[in-house]
């Protein structure tokens, strides 16, 4: 394919996507902007963890 030809299509679906408007379902927005989010700064994760793999790294070293 030519260059002038693909740079066309190329054009074409650009002008596609930026005109492109799907039908918004309001209410669906809605319900999601209205749900309760969980605390992003609270680690889910933390009861699982093992607090004493922490210690492994902090035994001092001997030459």
């Amino acid at each position: 394919m030519g260059r002038g030809r693909q740079k066309a299509k190329h054009t074409k679906v650009a002008r596609e996507l930026k005109y492109f408007s799907p039908n918004t379902d309001l209410t669906q927005l809605e319900r999601e902007l209205a749900a309760k989010e969980d605390d992003p700064y609270v680690d889910k994760w933390a009861d699982l963890v093992d607090d004493d793999e922490d210690d492994l790294d902090e035994t001092p070293r001997t030459a």
